[in-house]
């Protein structure tokens, strides 16, 4: 353009002045500009459209929780890049308005707008589990929304070193209950098992593992597994060697030089269960060996009256024999009334038990009675949590149904205190305090795995609750 200005002005046609050189320089790049656009916005229309790929492809996440505990979190979290916190959620409204490391600190009411302005995936509950009301308040403000929500273990758990990503895992089933757990007594706990030979049946099984779990770690002289099954012998074994070597580096010197003694076979081996009693030494017995899957000793009534009554019979009767100081039987609250073969193959142990700390022994016979042990083998807990993963349906019995829950720590911590505590005869029951209802339990289950209960009011949901009669 300016090279044509140039020849018009040098052509010798008068009455061209000087400025046309710029004006029309100006001028032609401005026509030009205009017509490339012109051609660009008819190409861009014509062209198929691509939404914009997201450089930064990291998981936006919330922190619920701004404490110690939190803040070690999301140090972990920036250290690994595949998490983006976007705020933290603190119901301290001291803490409301601060910035920590550069993500925000907001109150539990505006958690809704950051998970729809954020795009937010997760929300990584970091409140320590004894403070399980704040909790629960915490889970119940989440589930309207379409989030997964996962906790990291017990502050117990991660008092002695740093929180990792790893440690983030799906909600404590715990936190499910309708109350705070109940506080152990640590004198209780320790009154009839520390420096002592101390003998599991069932070792392998829900609450026989946790007994053994919480049993290592109160100073026994010696502890003998006892159970039927290779499998969940061999499993409990490596978990117990693990615990006795993380007790050695922690100094604790209690649980870490106890002997572990693992013995095969079945409680109903009259000969085998009094050679372990005696070469052993044992003197506190925690009877936990059981069928207790009701609708399969339903139809096996000979099995499980043989394992859960005359099982019982024989340790019980070996432990009178051998001068045994404790026994303390792991029954069911199906056993009062019962209205099953399970139920009725407890209350008959509970009978015998009974009937012999009529006679005036050394050993003292006690019972503890369960209600249901959340996450244990054949909990309703395990069958939702399955049938989530597979995309349902959740199966329940009646909308209005409730139950009553224990945790595993709390029963077997049940146990062990109701051996110190007897006296000879007793039957122990946990105050439950208030009832779930077991529809509110599975949506609440549903939706804290980010998905959505598909009913008429939601068509479009993710998991159908389905009510069997």
């Amino acid at each position: 353009a300016v090279l044509w200005a140039l020849i018009v002005l040098m052509s010798g046609i008068k009455g061209q002045p000087r400025s046309v050189v710029v004006i029309y320089a100006l001028i032609a790049a401005g026509l030009i500009r205009l017509s490339r656009q012109w051609a660009a916005s008819l190409l861009l229309k014509a062209a198929p459209q691509f939404k914009p790929i997201r450089s930064d492809q990291r998981k936006n996440v919330i922190i619920y929780g701004a404490g110690p505990i939190g803040i070690q979190l999301l140090r972990a979290l920036n250290e690994t890049g595949g998490y983006r916190p976007v705020a933290f959620i603190d119901s301290n409204t001291s803490l409301a308005g601060q910035v920590v490391h550069g993500v925000k600190v907001l109150r539990p009411e505006k958690i809704g707008k950051v998970i729809a302005d954020e795009s937010v995936d997760e929300v990584l509950l970091a409140t320590p589990s004894a403070l399980r009301g704040e909790r629960r308040l915490a889970l119940k403000a989440l589930e309207a929304f379409p989030v997964t929500v996962k906790t990291l273990p017990a502050l117990e758990e991660i008092a002695s070193g740093r929180v990792e990503v790893s440690d983030l895992r799906p909600i404590d089933v715990e936190d499910l209950l309708g109350r705070d757990p109940v506080a152990p007594d640590l004198e209780l706990l320790t009154a009839q098992v520390h420096g002592k030979a101390v003998m599991i049946t069932g070792a392998g099984g829900s609450i026989g593992s946790e007994l053994t779990r919480q049993l290592l770690r109160l100073g026994p002289k010696t502890l003998v597994l006892f159970d039927v099954s290779e499998a969940a012998l061999y499993e409990i074994s490596l978990e117990i060697e693990g615990i006795q070597r993380r007790l050695q580096k922690e100094g604790d010197g209690a649980g870490a030089v106890t002997t572990v003694v693992q013995i095969l076979g079945s409680v109903l081996d009259r000969k085998l269960v009094t050679r372990t009693i005696e070469t052993n030494g044992v003197e506190v017995i925690y009877h936990a060996a059981a069928y207790k899957h009701v609708p399969i000793v339903e139809v096996n009534p000979f099995a499980g009256l043989q394992n859960n009554t005359f099982g019982t019979l024989v340790v019980a009767e070996a432990a009178k024999e051998l001068g045994v100081e404790r026994f303390v039987l792991v029954s069911s609250d199906k056993a009062v009334r019962p209205t099953n073969i399970m139920g009725a193959s407890k209350r008959l142990a509970e009978l015998i038990l009974q009937a012999l700390a009529l006679d005036n022994g050394s050993t003292i016979f006690t019972m503890v009675r369960f209600g249901n042990v959340l996450d244990s083998s054949g909990s309703v807990v395990r069958l939702f949590r399955n049938q989530i993963r597979a995309g349902g349906p959740v199966t329940v019995t009646h909308p209005e149904v409730i139950r009553y829950f224990m945790s595993i720590p709390e029963a077997a911590q049940l146990v062990i205190q109701a051996g110190a505590m007897a006296t000879g005869g007793e039957v122990f029951v946990l105050e439950m305090g208030t009832p779930v209802k077991i529809d509110d339990l599975a949506r609440t289950m549903i939706r804290l795995s980010g998905l959505d209960v598909r009913d008429e009011g939601h068509p479009d949901g993710d998991v159908d609750i389905e009510y069997v009669a």
